[in-house]
């Protein structure tokens, strides 16, 4: 079958694609919710290491081992960070200056990343106000949370600098969000073209003298149809 015979077939029933078009896009309108705005406030931490004081001369592989060690800690800090423990903390120091935040509510919106001995906290709410209490209760808990914890294992003298205060800002719809309409629409254009086939395969009307050929008979004669221009009005008929 030749491609100008498939763009007939989907031509002669054109209306059942563009019917399906518009109900998919109807639906999709009416049963679309309104969209939360959300925000992230970021910040970064600098890991650090108190060195470990000499006892004796000897060749200490400058400071080497410290900044090694350092790099370590940050994976245990981003740890704490996902801890209940932590989110714990912070609603404790959220609820001392009269902000009543749940520590789950917490735990859920925090994620930490690390990258060398740099620790990012990021931090997803709905309420930007809001959001500006927990992201600065989160940098002040967490130089003391690493202290307590860290000290109960015998390591002491590890800190966290805040290098970059929170930055807050609103976060744009997700990848997901974006095509979710364009594939909607593209499904049921394939769905149209497919239903388009499905029918016209399933039709036996004879359309073309090719038709009548490829059964076994011959066409002595065709009488081609009487096309009108839709621009010119309709003849009137004589009595």
């Amino acid at each position: 079958m030749e491609l100008r015979q498939y763009w007939q077939i989907v031509c002669r029933r054109l209306w059942i694609v563009i019917a399906l078009l518009l109900v998919v896009l109807l639906v999709s309108l009416l049963t679309r919710t309104t969209r939360t705005p959300t925000y992230v406030a970021s910040m970064r931490f600098l890991m650090g290491l108190e060195p470990e004081a000499k006892s004796g001369e000897y060749y200490a592989y400058d400071k080497y081992y410290t900044w090694l060690t350092a790099e370590y800690l940050v994976d245990d800090v981003s740890e704490l960070v996902r801890s209940t423990a932590f989110a714990q903390a912070v609603s404790k120091q959220l609820a001392s200056a009269g902000i009543q935040v749940p520590a789950g509510a917490i735990h859920g919106a925090t994620q930490p990343g690390t990258l060398h001995r740099i620790l990012t906290v990021n931090v997803f709410w709905s309420n930007a106000e809001q959001l500006a209490d927990i992201a600065n209760a989160i940098a002040a808990v967490l130089p003391v949370e690493i202290a307590q914890h860290f000290a109960q294992v015998g390591t002491g003298g590890v800190y966290a600098s805040l290098i970059d205060p929170p930055v807050i800002s609103a976060v744009g719809p997700s990848l997901r969000e974006k095509l979710d309409m364009p594939m909607r629409l593209f499904l049921a254009l394939a769905a149209g073209i497919a239903l388009a086939f499905v029918l016209d395969y399933l039709d036996d009307t004879v359309r073309d003298k090719k038709e009548l050929e490829q059964g076994g008979l011959d066409v002595l004669a065709e009488v081609p149809p009487l096309r009108k221009a839709w621009w010119k009005p309709p003849r009137k008929r004589l009595p």
